[in-house]
């Protein structure tokens, strides 16, 4: 889940926002917003996304955004999914 709300809000260039992350994750898998707000927080907390507030419709929308280590942490996920993947398809194949 970590992999996927990270290449979700990379996708972003200003990163985005909580209900629109949980919107695109649930194009991928099934997830809660009581699943994917405790995944935000800690990728938060262990430095793969920043957050910031923007005034929208005269409330504060928080926005997430990828670091550099949460670029780094998607980078290593990206390689293990390839590998994984691959013996899978070569089991499967």
């Amino acid at each position: 889940l970590d992999a996927i709300v990270l290449a979700v809000v990379s996708k972003e260039r200003d990163g985005s926002y909580g209900y629109k992350i949980t919107q695109e994750v649930k194009e991928v898998i099934e997830v809660s917003e009581s699943t994917l707000y405790p995944v935000l927080r800690r990728l938060q907390k262990d430095e793969c996304l920043e957050t910031y507030d923007q005034q929208c419709d005269g409330r504060n929308r928080r926005y997430y955004k990828v670091t550099d280590r949460g670029s780094a942490q998607l980078a290593l996920y990206k390689k293990e999914w390839g590998e994984y993947s691959s013996k899978i398809s070569g089991l499967l194949g």
